[in-house]
């Protein structure tokens, strides 16, 4: 069986001195969220309204829009996700050991990239006056967990996991008031919050509690990719437990009592009620939105093992490259929104930011229509797979010992 061990970015962080078997339909699902994202992130960089309201505030947003941001909620989870099940298949060939060192020595790694390199990026401020803890973050800080998690029995791992995921929300009344240590402590575990010190700003957008959890279920379902499960049994397990997830949420968000922080109502419309019925927290990630998120990801998993179309193909190039990708499509969308202020009256130091890019004071009446964001976003995507493939061929022909860092 021809397999895909290299999810999001632990096992194409490895050196590759022998033929690496690749589970291809994760390589095709985490392509395809790499793709979703940046179109997020070019709303946020190009879209004028990203500089007014939220896509998903029911009381100004369009379907359309709100749809627009709703489809990359996929994205972080599913990455998350992915994450710990590439741990469990690297485990396998290089031992529970070396896997944890890697785990370690990755997290650390991705840390300081977030806070330095991904940064920049976001800001384009060499002061670095906003520090965010967001995915990367998350995924690093997970990483370092589930280096210790690893030597627990795989049931045992299960259920932490699952009890991260569905009993965190009872941690939702919890509020640690003020900006001292205890409060910026809670918020790294389960609260998102900003917090300002004189001219800098902390924002934790990522706590840790439920991110944690979902790598270490994605590391569980490891067990399914290995060489003694049967392909035909994994696909219908994939396919029972993504139908499950998706009928839990249902049947959870419709009782509106528990499960995320805003319960949904009846609006103006049949159209905008259901979009209520979707709109799940992010931050931290509720039990709905990880049900809502990763119970499609199981039924694609299920349907796509045996994909092999021109289309495919081509998404599977990105997602054997996530990192790469990652650090590339925030340069190349900041920069072109940098050129881009030309077009609405403002100045490209306009794009050197003191705060994200949604509060930013000096971007006032910048951006562009819908319309405009898509087509920037199919564009960036275009650029970006012609560089993923090269780097994706120069990986698969060099050694250098930075690669298995970028």
């Amino acid at each position: 069986m021809q397999s895909t061990v290299a999810v999001a970015l632990p096992a194409d962080a490895l050196p590759q001195t022998k033929r690496s078997y690749r589970v291809e339909s994760i390589d095709l699902l985490r392509g395809f969220i790499m793709i979703i994202m940046a179109l997020d992130h070019v709303r946020d960089y190009f879209h004028a309204d990203a500089l007014v309201y939220s896509p998903t505030d029911l009381t100004q947003t369009s379907p359309l829009l709100f749809f627009t941001r709703w489809i990359t909620h996929f994205c972080a989870p599913i990455f998350m996700f992915l994450s710990g099940t590439s741990a469990y298949l690297v485990g396998l060939r290089k031992g529970k050991n070396a896997l944890a060192k890697f785990l370690l020595t990755r997290g650390l790694w991705l840390i300081l990239l977030e806070m330095t390199i991904i940064n920049f990026a976001w800001f384009f401020n060499y002061s670095f006056p906003v520090v965010d803890f967001i995915v990367i973050w998350a995924l690093g800080i997970s990483m370092i967990f589930l280096a210790a998690f690893i030597y627990l029995p795989l049931p045992v791992i299960l259920i932490i996991s699952l009890v991260m995921i569905f009993g965190h929300n009872l941690l939702d009344t919890i509020q640690v008031p003020g900006d001292g240590g205890d409060a910026i402590g809670w918020s790294l575990l389960h609260q998102q919050n900003i917090y300002f010190k004189g001219h800098f700003t902390l924002f934790i957008g990522y706590p840790m509690i439920p991110w944690i959890g979902v790598m270490a279920l994605g590391y569980c379902l490891g067990k399914l990719y290995t060489k003694e499960f049967p392909a035909a049994k994994r696909k219908k397990w994939l396919m029972g437990f993504g139908l499950a997830a998706i009928a839990l949420f249902i049947i959870i968000r419709y009782i509106n009592q528990y499960g995320d922080s805003f319960h949904w109502s009846t609006q103006k419309s049949a159209v905008f009620t259901f979009l209520s019925f979707l709109n799940v927290s992010k931050y931290p990630p509720s039990l709905l939105y990880i049900l809502m998120t990763l119970g499609p990801a199981l039924v694609f998993l299920s349907l796509t093992e045996n994909s092999r179309s021109w289309l495919a193909k081509r998404i599977k190039v990105i997602g054997r490259v996530p990192m790469f990708y990652y650090l590339i499509h925030l340069y190349i969308i900041h920069i072109l929104a940098f050129f881009a202020t030309y077009f609405c009256g403002h100045t490209p130091n306009d794009m050197v930011l003191t705060a994200w890019i949604d509060f930013e004071p000096k971007l006032k009446g910048y951006g562009f229509s819908l319309g405009v964001t898509y087509l920037v976003w199919a564009s960036i995507v275009t650029i970006l797979y012609f560089l993923c493939k090269w780097y994706d061929r120069y990986k698969r022909t060099h050694q250098q010992w930075w690669l298995s860092y970028l």
